[in-house]
């Protein structure tokens, strides 16, 4: 016991400073993509081709759109471009409130905006959240225990998860939302007192991911509750977690921990 005790004060202070400070991320972090506003060359659709979710689409005017929503951070489309028209940068930043601002024609994203006053007065300082996992794979899951961790420590920020969606603000969904979850899915939000929130975590949640078109999938969390929030990925980072959900209470903009 006493080792341990001891090996916790030689490492010292270890909770992120965010968003007071640098995030910290390694340059190998692969975080936002950037998509050139130049139009591709005649004929090209390599990247698009390369595509396993179908995240890319090029347009008559021959200008690249992606969609983070779909988008797997595989970087074929990287390696398949002749000409570097996507590139992966470290910006952990990616979550939105609509479902149109995932798509990306340019360097720039839509970051989420925040909820209106009235809401913001509510859960602003306490925020309680139910998660489901609606046919995830767990990765997105390990991501989101990690924000518990001493690094992140989510509730820091008044943010916790609760056992029960009867004590919850809102959901946290993930998985693509399968057939044989998404009465259970329902029945979580019905549960819920309003006003409720839900926020999508991951590509499955929000499009149905590599299982989308699937007879046993219904391509995310939109199909069977209304989204208040998309936090793409596969799967986020617990900073670009994090980041979205202080987003959403207006935590960033008024610069408050």
């Amino acid at each position: 016991m006493w080792k341990i005790v001891k090996t916790r004060f030689q490492q010292g202070y270890r909770t992120s400073d965010y968003p007071n400070g640098p995030s910290g991320l390694p340059d190998r972090f692969r975080g936002r993509p950037a998509v050139s506003e130049a139009p591709c060359a005649e004929g090209c659709t390599a990247c698009a081709e390369s595509c396993p979710t179908r995240a890319i689409r090029i347009n008559e005017d021959k200008k690249v759109h992606l969609d983070l929503g779909k988008c797997l951070f595989c970087t074929e489309c990287v390696t398949a471009c002749p000409e570097g028209v996507i590139t992966y940068t470290t910006d952990h930043r990616m979550a939105a409130r609509a479902r149109e601002d995932l798509v990306l024609s340019g360097p720039e994203a839509r970051l989420a905006q925040a909820l209106e006053e009235k809401t913001r007065r509510l859960f602003g300082r306490s925020l309680k959240l139910r998660e489901v996992c609606a046919g995830s794979c767990n990765g997105c899951e390990a991501e989101l225990t990690a924000l518990g961790n001493v690094v992140f420590d989510l509730n820091r920020f008044g943010v916790q998860f609760v056992a029960s969606p009867r004590h919850a603000d809102g959901l946290v969904i993930t998985g693509p939302v399968t057939e044989n979850m998404r009465a259970a899915l329902r029945a979580a939000y019905d549960a819920m007192p309003a006003p409720k929130l839900v926020i999508a975590v991951g590509a499955c949640a929000i499009s149905g991911g590599p299982f989308a078109g699937s007879p046993q999938a219904h391509d995310g969390a939109g199909s069977a509750v209304p989204v208040d929030l998309y936090i793409p990925g596969c799967p986020p980072h617990p900073l670009t977690i994090l980041d979205g959900i202080l987003r959403l209470l207006g935590r960033l903009e008024e610069g408050s921990r």
